[in-house]
């Protein structure tokens, strides 16, 4: 069991930012999870790992192929109070779920750094 978080890595948010940007993805996708799926992610520690794409284009394409394997998501919309311009998407939060059916779309993502 894991959750992935996706980052835009083309957006230049500054490390407090992107933070901030992968908690609201990482919470509005639990929430969305089965009560089941939730429960025994945490009962394994709740493994969260967190990739990058290189665009806003890369990450809708990410999106669509997790919805259409119908594993819980959030698509993360920035209100433009602080760094970005209001309506920027800036990550997508995965899961959790079972980890082959998010590898099978996210295992060759590289980490952020």
């Amino acid at each position: 069991m894991k959750q992935v978080i996706v980052m835009r890595a083309d957006l230049g948010m500054s490390k407090g930012k992107l933070a901030a940007q992968a908690c609201h993805a990482s919470i509005g996708a639990y929430k969305k999870a089965d009560e089941r799926i939730i429960r025994d992610w945490e009962l394994e520690g709740g493994k969260k790992v967190v990739v990058q794409v290189k665009s806003q284009q890369e990450l809708f394409e990410i999106y669509e192929l997790v919805k259409a394997a119908e594993i819980p998501s959030y698509l993360v919309t920035d209100a433009g109070h602080t760094e970005l311009p209001p309506s920027t998407v800036t990550c997508l939060g995965i899961g959790p779920e079972k980890e082959e059916k998010i590898d099978k779309i996210t295992q060759d993502l590289k980490l952020l750094k």
